[in-house]
């Protein structure tokens, strides 16, 4: 499905974004920007809690954004929260409401995702080049490093390094001297060192600020005069210059600069020594400045999913490779489950596309965890893809993988946790059984089922001489049908008279 207008949605530590584009071919043409200075970071405790006063801020900003997306369908918009989310132990509880004050789902996403998305966002504002990039955002919580060439990133970081934090550790109450800047800079470099000698490795030949620091670094050196040579974007020279006038200031508040900015104070000490520490590590010359961030780099992916290239599928495949999936058992297991959704819901409905997605990634991946161990592959699959970076997934949607491929097998108490009449039950139910009957991982053909769902749980109607032929399988769904009932879903079982009909 296409459409002409696409939204994307940036929850970052500091602020919010929303940027609305329209479709042009295979490119984007950004309609509109709208900013809501949050400083969601700024509000988490010492114990990672978001307190009350930032989650109203967070709200009240999201209910605007919201009614700007007025109209949009929902596959036209996606909206990804960063590491003030990620870190936040409260972020379960606070999400639902987010969503509800936003109108549409949020995705708390990786570092390395954000990365990627970064990337794709940088890539598309600036000119089209055969060279390597290094493109860097500093962000309130977290700093992202990302090598590429053209759209494609080939080398993708995430430190926990970030503005809002460093004013937390270093200059708590704004004040900035040589020792505070220097301690700084130092525990940056610390960070940064781990990621060094890859980087090195790797190679680039241009270097590329994203997101609101490196402008706000950018803008200050070169409305100033602070750039030797008047040259454009973040020099190492300027960079020293700017570090000397803040130490002299004695904070960010008292610099008498032009163009600085009064809703980037809180991170600007911590975003100049989080960059003076890139520049020593990564010997950095000089970095040009991009607006393209995080926000395009999301319309760019979503352009993708509309048009049928989602990054989701290449990174299923990725895996099916890494981990040297059976492809012919997947397609198997893929054609008996569908057919079996197919009798539940309408595959080709847009309402249930979400469903038919996951169905075919819970598939594709169910048996990766044999490459760990036979017994208990299902686990080790599970625990892979709870801990792995997949590109274009986020959190929840590794967790809900996660729980397909672990349900896929064995007892159902541990899923006891899943709310009765989620469809993720159904999901469970269709994968569980494709698995169970093609367990010989032959090529028999299966009867012609009928299966429904009723009040209760499932029924499925089986030819009665087919379960006669197969005397294993028929033991093993009468099995089935007793882990179901254990956690109070009733699976019925019917016999048809009659010739047996194959499909």
């Amino acid at each position: 499905m296409s459409y002409e207008l696409i939204a994307g949605v940036d929850l970052g530590s500091t602020s919010f974004r929303l940027q609305v584009g329209r479709i042009v071919g295979t490119r984007i043409l950004p309609l509109d920007e709208l900013k809501e200075p949050v400083r969601l970071g700024a509000g988490l405790s010492s114990e990672k809690i978001l307190d009350h006063a930032s989650q109203q801020r967070a709200l009240d900003a999201l209910r605007r954004l919201g009614e700007r997306l007025r109209g949009f369908a929902p596959a036209s918009v996606r909206a990804v929260a960063t590491d003030a989310m990620r870190v936040a132990r409260n972020a379960g509880l606070f999400l639902p409401r987010a969503e509800a004050a936003l109108g549409f789902p949020i995705e708390i996403i990786g570092g390395r995702e954000e990365a990627r998305l970064i990337f794709i966002g940088a890539a598309n504002a600036l000119p089209a080049s055969s060279q390597r990039r290094l493109v860097v955002d500093i962000g309130g919580g977290s700093t992202e490093l990302i090598i590429g060439e053209g759209t494609e990133p080939s080398l993708m970081e995430s430190l926990f390094i970030g503005g809002i934090g460093y004013r937390r550790r270093f200059f708590p109450e704004g004040k900035v001297d040589q020792k505070s800047l220097h301690a700084a800079k130092v525990s940056a470099a610390r960070e940064i060192e781990t990621i060094v000698a890859d980087y090195q490795r790797c190679g680039w030949q241009e270097a590329v600020g994203s997101s609101g620091s490196a402008q706000e670094i950018a803008n200050l050196l070169e409305m100033n005069g602070l750039n030797p040579d008047g040259c454009k974007g973040i020099s190492r020279d300027g960079l020293h210059t700017l570090c000397e006038l803040l130490v002299r200031a004695g904070s960010a508040e008292a610099l008498q600069l032009n163009g600085l900015r009064s809703e980037r104070l809180i991170i600007l000490p911590g975003a100049i020594a989080i960059m003076s520490a890139l520049f020593s590590e990564l010997a950095i010359e000089h970095m040009a400045y991009t607006p393209g961030a995080l926000p395009l780099g999301v319309l760019y992916d979503l352009l993708g999913r509309c048009e049928h290239h989602d990054t989701r599928d290449e990174t299923v495949g990725h895996f099916m490779r890494r981990y040297q999936v059976a492809e012919a058992q997947v397609r198997r297991v893929e054609a008996t489950a569908l057919a079996l959704l197919g009798q539940l819901i309408a595959l080709d409905s847009p309402a249930h596309e979400n469903e038919v997605h996951f169905l075919r990634w819970a598939v594709s991946l169910h048996e990766i965890g044999v490459s760990v161990a036979h017994t208990g592959f299902h686990k080790h699959g599970a625990y892979i893809i709870s801990h792995a970076d997949m590109p274009g997934f986020s959190a929840r949607d590794q967790s809900r993988l996660a729980l397909l491929i672990l349900g896929q097998s064995g007892k159902l108490q541990k899923l006891a946790a899943l709310p009765a009449g989620d469809p993720n039950w159904r999901l469970l139910f269709c994968l569980r059984l494709a698995v169970l009957v093609h367990r010989s991982r032959d090529e028999q053909p299966l009867p012609a089922w009928a299966l429904r769902q009723s009040p209760t749980g499932f029924e499925l109607a089986i030819p009665a001489a087919w379960l006669a032929a197969y005397p294993m399988t028929a033991a093993a769904l009468a099995d089935e049908t007793s882990l179901w009932r254990r956690i109070g879903i009733d699976v019925r079982i019917e016999r048809l008279a009659g010739e047996t009909a194959l499909c």
